[in-house]
């Protein structure tokens, strides 16, 4: 009965940690529209990724602070911001061809699994700095039902994205513009990860 209690923190703790995660896939969704295999290769890269966050902040739980110093989460966001700029380059190269090759567009827009694992990764500092004090506060069988909870979520978290990227109005908007709020949301999420967590003295 206690994972119960357990369990329904995790789920709001997950909720709390991850809802802006939503609008990063679904620009991933936006971005492999057309391509086979996108969802799969998202979801892989959503467990990779959130996969890397749970064990770090589980490490770093347990002790291994020197795996992990907490003055090195905010240079994650180094990992967005320079796929946010490879990603603008790129457009920016697409225009400048002007290539009308619907081919050569779609697969250049191709999602692969380690870009939504880094991304995901990188975006994770916040849930690394709030799942740590969590873990160290409860007992090792409520951490093991905390990260089943978040492991189950992922999928559900992928699945909203996916719903809303695919919703008519919003597809076509993320279709219209995708190539220019990818790398700019990418380019804010690094910028951000970076001030926020004081990087470079910022």
């Amino acid at each position: 009965m206690d994972l119960i209690p357990s369990i329904l923190q995790a789920i709001g703790l997950f909720m709390a940690t991850n809802i802006d995660d939503i609008i990063v896939l679904s620009l991933f969704f936006a971005r492999g529209a057309g391509q086979r295999g996108t969802t799969a290769r998202i979801l892989a890269g959503q467990y990779l990724g959130f996969g890397g966050i749970l064990a770090t902040a589980v490490l770093v739980a347990l002790g291994a602070g020197v795996f992990l110093p907490p003055q090195a989460i905010p240079y994650f966001g180094l990992i967005p911001l320079f796929l946010g700029l490879w990603a603008a380059w790129r457009a920016w190269r697409a225009w400048r061809a002007a290539d009308d090759d619907d081919d050569a567009k779609v697969a250049g827009k191709n999602v692969g699994v380690l870009t939504v694992a880094a991304v995901t990764f990188a975006n994770g500092g916040d849930n690394i700095g709030v799942y740590v004090p969590v873990f160290l506060s409860v007992g090792p069988t409520a951490v093991v039902a905390y990260c089943i909870a978040f492991l189950a979520l992922v999928a559900v978290l992928v699945v909203l994205a996916k719903f809303l990227a695919t919703r008519r109005p919003v597809a076509e908007v993320l279709e219209r513009w995708e190539h220019i709020l990818f790398p700019l949301v990418l380019i804010g999420l690094g910028v951000f990860i970076l001030v926020e967590g004081g990087a470079f003295g910022l």
